[in-house]
């Protein structure tokens, strides 16, 4: 309701600007038109500031333009449905105050704007290399990634976004054949071997990603643990990745063997935190398919991509870094003193002189796919795993027809870590200097940083710190060291400590459902600690911060629902009766006293999920949505704690207190559900 109000503000202030001083918000220098919430609710609802951005090109004092301006809308109120009066305030702001009693009424019948808008949105996320189990860091990823496509597609609200969600799976790259040089090299496996490996592992119930964490460690080590032999292994290293990018070899179909199996053991655990996908592209068939032999034909024809015949990248396939040669050179002196025939040394490979493509190389042909600039390519698809509600297709040579369309795309985002920076430039870069400049706009690299641990939570996964680190206030995890948190380890964890909770105080409930409940908490708890922090922030992950029932947590908004809910239960009534009751209240005589007015911060607080919504999106900022789902939580238990809803007598202030109570547990369970997270029933 909030921002259907905001909406309808805005389109009549640009209309009076036209007519009144013929001012566009297109032209140069025409003035932001905002909208803010004054600091106290007795100044009114909304506050409009654009008098101040007027004064310089009209020439008049803020107050005098905002009185003209507050006059013009004034007239208009007929036409502003929910407005009850304009006021112009200090040096010029222009209030808006609300229609109270109308507005409760348009909130409890859930009114809202629309959100979103035509065209086909691809979110790409998780992309974790296929070569051992999945960690915490990978987990910031995938929920993050999670929660933008739930925001960009949400179920209550209008919208008319198409999203796709694509999960890259890396299977030719270094690290997978690392785990395979460890299998040759350490374990002495062939591929009947590696087979019969696969299924011991199986029929032992235990896991090929946690057998690969151990290895992976383990061939690091190899790598630089004898000096007289670093050269010829670091030649092993490059062989075998040499072999898995030409295929039909022993040693690519280990790697394929290995590498969908830890696949098959990650989309497992991101199911149990409520992560699907649509799609699984695997860099295999980017190569098999010649995806990226068509865009170096294209690259080439387009003058992005050269051979090097000189300097440290002779024999290389090379294409000119972002950014001009100013942003590139320090000082017009530099500028002027380059010599253009020397080599550009600065030049980022894209093929290496022995003929093996780099990650950018593959990654500019798969975004090629992806908005549907590479003519005459597509993948063959097949059907890999069945979810409650649809399946996710994966990448072949040859594939089932009929399939989905998954490229095409209109806008893409990729949830890729901030130490990826420069690769992602270089295929924007590599868009734009192809023409597609569109394209290279409509590109958003979804950056974040990394999730480390508190020497605590260190301490309590059973690592020796020493005291200098103890001090630290995070530690980072490597998974080269195989120093870090497992997923699953770290679910399984968290549902035991929530679990233990539940037990405890709900020893009545039979154990499956407390087990389910103790689920929902620790899922909860997880995602909201990934989600709370923007995305330039590090995170040090800690147990006994993330499942705490107090401060901004995930339980503490479910604990606010759970709350809400009691009321209901005791007053043997539901939410959507109490929502319904609102209809036919007369609400004159309460809204405006110094009690109706704290109940009118809970309604206007809980009519700003859309707006909220439309902020994540527009910002690619999903902890925005984070922070509102606690601070409705924070206004709901202020309002429990200070109106007692089952001891009120008179009737028609204890139906408001319902309806409050049920509108705050209807947005705070729907702002949850675009973050992940069940609102259990107990808590």
């Amino acid at each position: 309701m909030y921002r259907t109000i905001q909406q309808s503000l805005l389109a009549r202030i640009q209309a009076i600007l036209l007519a009144k001083y013929d001012v566009t918000l297109t032209n140069p220098g025409a003035p932001q038109l905002v909208i803010e919430q004054p600091p106290s609710i007795t100044l009114g609802e909304l506050a409009l500031p654009v008098a101040f951005e007027l004064a310089k090109r009209l020439r008049k004092a803020p107050r005098a333009i905002a009185t003209e301006l507050a006059a013009e809308l004034t007239a208009a109120l007929p036409t502003l449905e929910g407005v009850a009066s304009v006021e112009v305030a200090g040096a010029g702001y222009l209030n808006i105050r609300l229609d109270r009693a109308a507005a409760i009424r348009r909130i409890a019948a859930d009114q809202h704007a629309d959100i979103g808008g035509p065209g086909f949105r691809l979110v790409e996320h998780t992309s974790i290399n296929p070569n051992k189990a999945a960690h915490i860091g990978h987990l910031r990823n995938a929920i993050l990634g999670d929660t933008f496509q739930r925001l960009l597609r949400p179920d209550t609200f209008k919208t008319g976004y198409e999203v796709g969600v694509q999960n890259y799976i890396d299977n030719t790259g270094v690290q997978v054949a690392d785990v395979v040089v460890g299998l040759v090299y350490l374990e002495g496996k062939t591929l009947t071997s590696t087979r019969e490996l696969l299924t011991e592992l199986l029929e032992t119930n235990q896991r090929i990603d946690f057998y690969c964490w151990d290895l992976y460690a383990r061939v690091s080590q190899w790598y630089t643990a004898d000096s007289e032999h670093i050269a010829a292994r670091k030649q092993i290293r490059l062989d075998t990745l040499h072999a898995l990018e030409i295929g039909h070899n022993d040693t690519a179909d280990i790697a394929d063997l290995i590498s969908t199996a830890v696949l098959r053991r990650h989309l497992d655990t991101m199911q149990r935190l409520n992560i699907e996908y649509d799609f699984l592209p695997r860099e295999s068939e980017i190569l098999s398919l010649h995806f990226w032999d068509a865009a170096r034909e294209l690259m080439l024809e387009k003058g992005v991509l050269y051979l090097e015949t000189a300097g440290k990248n002779k024999g290389c396939y090379v294409m000119r870094r972002a950014g001009t040669l100013e942003e590139r050179a320090g000082t017009s002196e530099e500028i002027a003193t380059a010599d253009s025939s020397l080599p550009d040394e600065d030049a980022k490979v894209i093929v290496r002189s022995n003929g093996t493509v780099t990650y950018v190389g593959k990654d500019i042909a798969y975004h090629l796919w992806k908005f549907g600039l590479l003519p005459g390519k597509d993948f063959g698809y097949a059907k890999f795993h069945e979810y409650p509600t649809h399946c996710c297709w994966i990448s072949t040579t040859h594939g089932e027809t009929p399939h989905p369309t998954f490229g095409k795309a209109d806008a893409i985002y990729n949830v890729i870590d901030s130490r990826q920076n420069d690769p992602q430039n270089n295929v924007i870069a590599a868009l734009r200097g192809m023409g597609y400049t569109e394209a290279a706009d409509r590109y958003t690299h979804f950056s974040y940083e990394m999730v480390a641990l508190t020497p605590r939570c260190a301490v309590e996964l059973g690592y020796t710190i020493s005291e200098e680190d103890q001090k630290k206030p995070f530690i980072e995890v490597s998974g080269r060291k195989g120093f870090g948190v497992k997923a699953d380890d770290l679910l399984d964890r968290l549902i035991a400590a929530a679990k233990s909770e539940v037990d405890t105080r709900h020893p009545e409930i039979e154990p499956a459902q407390r087990l389910t409940i103790a689920t929902q908490i620790a899922v909860g708890a997880l995602r909201y600690f990934m989600l709370r922090f923007t995305r330039n922030t590090i995170i040090a992950f800690d147990f006994k911060d993330a499942l705490s029932f107090e401060g901004e947590t995930g339980p503490y908004v479910q604990y606010a629902i759970v709350r809400a809910a009691n009321i209901f239960r005791k007053a043997n009534t539901t939410e959507a009766a109490s929502l319904a009751a609102i209809a036919i209240l007369d609400l004159s005589n309460i809204l405006d006293t110094e009690e109706g007015s704290s109940l009118w911060e809970t309604w206007l607080l809980a009519s700003k999920l859309t707006l909220l919504i439309e902020q994540c999106i527009a910002t690619a900022e999903p902890a925005y949505l984070a922070k509102y789902a606690f601070q409705l939580a924070q206004q709901f238990n202020n309002f429990y704690h200070r109106h007692h809803v089952l001891n009120e007598t008179d009737p028609t202030r204890k139906s408001l207190l319902l309806a409050t109570a049920a509108v705050a547990q209807r947005e705070m369970t729907r702002a949850l559900a675009y973050l992940g997270i069940e609102a259990p029933p107990v808590m």
